[in-house]
């Protein structure tokens, strides 16, 4: 596994992105927003990883519950596999928890978080990008 990206959750993503850029200089940045996750995200391409700013569009969005509770700042680390249900099989073996199935996300990738609780109070997901 390697680490695919950093998110971040911010009240304004476009404003944030505008910041990051020019904090990491950076030109390489994609906006999309995922429904099924109630996000609209800026991807902020790195030599070696992304940073993921994170939006909430809808009053149900689980950022915009973060944000409530604590406000701008780290929400999780994500971690790339190219094979996330055995990943997944083999961390429940462990007594990993996971909150949910594996499901959709951004770009056409396949998640799943890990239990805070699991990991120490980190927040982490576990993605799996398409073959290309």
């Amino acid at each position: 596994m390697k680490i695919d990206h950093i998110a971040i959750a911010v009240n304004d993503v476009e404003e944030s992105a505008k910041i990051y850029q020019q904090a990491l200089g950076v030109d390489d940045v994609e906006f999309e927003t995922v429904e099924s996750e109630g996000v609209k995200i800026a991807i902020l391409h790195l030599e070696n990883a992304r940073i993921e700013l994170m939006q909430p569009t809808n009053d149900e969005s689980p950022i915009k519950k973060f944000l409530d509770k604590k406000g701008q700042g780290l929400h999780h680390m994500a971690l790339d596999t190219d094979n996330i249900e055995g990943e997944v099989e083999r961390m429940e073996g462990c007594g990993i928890q996971f909150l949910g199935k594996i499901r959709p996300g951004s770009a056409g990738t396949k998640v799943t978080f890990i239990h805070p609780k699991s990991l120490h109070g980190v927040l982490a997901e576990l993605c799996s990008h398409p073959k290309e």
